[in-house]
């Protein structure tokens, strides 16, 4: 039997659901993830789970959507977009913990349907650690690696670029963390099957939890200090400017009349913005986080330039 667009729904919807217990376990405190149902005007809905306050976790949110409708043909060009009616569903994470020894991380699968019958599959995932620890940058991309290799050998060094190209705030001259994956527009029948290619986003999501969860038990616990306090305020405030001026999710949300809220849920709980900083000094840790952040390192060899 042909997998359905329905199928790919119900699994996301399901893997929502399952990754959220993962973070709650992980986190150890008694915060849930709270579920806000919704409604999009023009077809279709969604569920937000947002947990705040959490022990490790300051704020978590995993976005479930699955909308159809008909953009403007002005929003259809601005997306590249072969038609003005659409499908779309996906998951959607992003995580703020409280430590800044904890990372930021992002996660998004998605799969596509234009009115005229192409399909495609996205997503990614991305780390953005407040201080760059380089045995768990070198290990996150094995992971991310592993994965990709299981399903094309040509996928890794591909969509690490793509990562690199894309999660990176041109106006910093800066990348928004050590990167990841990204890919998007794997097409059915022009790329794979339509089972092929979700078999690899689905073993691409699956990789998460188990990915993260490891790092904050890692990690949670380290000290810090009030200047690594501020110094998170600082980073946090890059990761707001990256998705407000740069995110295709959040443009696409807010183009096809998606909710505000659960589109922007994805904003760190504090951040904040002093005029002209001043660069940290040199030999700082702050300074060599700074350092890494640039694109084209390659997270898979033991030694870097």
């Amino acid at each position: 039997m042909a997998l359905t667009r329905t199928d790919i729904a119900t699994w996301l919807q399901d893997f929502q659901t399952r990754l959220c217990q993962q973070l709650e376990t992980a986190d150890g405190g008694p915060a849930r993830f709270g579920q806000d149902d919704w409604q999009r005007p023009g077809g279709g809905g969604g569920h937000s789970r947002v947990l705040e306050g959490g022990v490790i976790l300051e704020k978590g949110g995993v976005g479930f959507s699955a909308v159809e409708g008909e953009l403007s043909p002005a929003a259809a060009r601005q997306l590249h977009l072969p038609d003005p009616h659409f499908f779309a569903t996906g998951v959607s994470v992003v995580l703020h913990p409280r430590s800044p020894r904890v990372p930021i991380i992002h996660m998004n699968v998605r799969y596509f349907e234009a009115g005229n019958g192409e399909a495609w599959f996205g997503g990614g995932i991305d780390l953005t650690p407040i201080y760059v620890d380089e045995r768990q940058a070198q290990r996150f991309h094995a992971q991310l690696k592993a994965v990709c290799d299981q399903h094309n050998p040509a996928y890794y060094p591909k969509f690490t670029r793509w990562a690199d190209d894309y999660f990176y705030l041109p106006h910093r001259q800066e990348t928004r963390g050590v990167g990841g994956i990204f890919f998007d527009r794997l097409t059915v029948g022009q790329d794979g099957g339509v089972a092929e290619l979700f078999t690899f986003v689905q073993d691409v999501a699956e990789l998460f939890g188990p990915a993260y969860t490891l790092i904050m038990r890692e990690n949670h616990a380290l000290p810090f200090t009030e200047r690594e306090e501020a110094w998170q305020t600082l980073r946090r405030n890059r990761y707001a400017e990256f998705n407000l001026a740069f995110d295709r999710g959040t443009r696409f949300g807010l183009e096809t009349g998606g909710r505000t809220e659960s589109i922007l849920m994805s904003l760190p709980p504090r951040c904040g913005w002093s005029y002209n900083p001043a660069a940290p000094a040199p030999g700082t840790p702050e300074a060599a986080t700074l350092a890494w952040l640039r694109k084209g390192v390659d997270w898979t060899t033991a030694a870097h330039a």
